[in-house]
């Protein structure tokens, strides 16, 4: 699969929209803080904690459905959420980072999977196709967002109008995870998702460190 995205410069772009011109908490952030992330992301003892089959089950997901997979990174999730959906099926996987998305690209090129499409996206906008996206999927992403309800407010009118809005983050009582200060309490993100036209469907509670809900649109 090629990947048609320029890699950004040294100091990553859309970190600059989400963190300011030096990053989180002023710390510049480059392509070795990038490599980083990517090691954590796609550790194996990830598993033991994260439960990535119990998740993609627990999404019910149909052959021939659409998912936007929001905050992609370097396809953890991705594949399995592939398959789930099956060749008739298709994932669109967005992430802001161009250099991230190439590593996505050369890991589904080690795989036969051809239902997923890489998504440039920009901090406050996924740029998805309109009206194609039956679920939409954030994992550990929205306590990175700048501007995480006005991204909802874009994100929902895009989506199926059946269409479902999956958010895994990282709960505010957890040991694991980003500083208390980063994370997004539970309140604040249904305040969000209310504002933005999602209604709470289900909450599913087997993650020992993150909340998971499960939304629907309301409109």
């Amino acid at each position: 699969m090629k990947c048609r995205y320029p890699i950004a410069g040294e100091v990553v772009d859309s970190y600059r929209l989400r963190h300011g011109p030096d990053g989180p908490a002023g710390l510049r952030v480059t392509r070795s803080d990038l490599a980083a992330a990517r090691r954590r992301q796609l550790n194996p003892r990830r598993a033991r904690w994260q439960k990535p089959g119990a998740v993609v089950r627990a999404l019910g997901l149909r052959r021939g459905q659409v998912v936007a997979e929001i905050g992609a990174g370097p396809g953890y999730f991705t594949p399995r959420l592939a398959r789930a959906v099956g060749p008739s099926g298709h994932v669109y996987a967005v992430d802001p980072e161009a250099a991230v998305l190439e590593v996505l690209c050369r890991r589904l090129a080690r795989t036969r999977l051809r239902n997923v499409t890489p998504v440039l996206g920009r901090d406050d906008d996924a740029l998805l196709p309109s009206g194609r996206c039956d679920l939409a999927v954030l994992i550990n992403v929205y306590h990175h967002m700048h501007e995480g309800a006005a991204f909802l407010r874009r994100l929902v009118p895009t989506l199926t109008r059946d269409a479902r809005v999956v958010n895994i983050d990282w709960a505010e009582q957890s040991e694991w995870g980003p500083p208390a200060r980063r994370r997004v309490p539970r309140v604040r993100f249904l305040r969000d998702a209310r504002r933005a036209g999602l209604r709470l469907i289900a909450e599913h509670r087997f993650l020992p460190h993150q909340y998971f809900f499960v939304l629907r649109r309301t409109r």
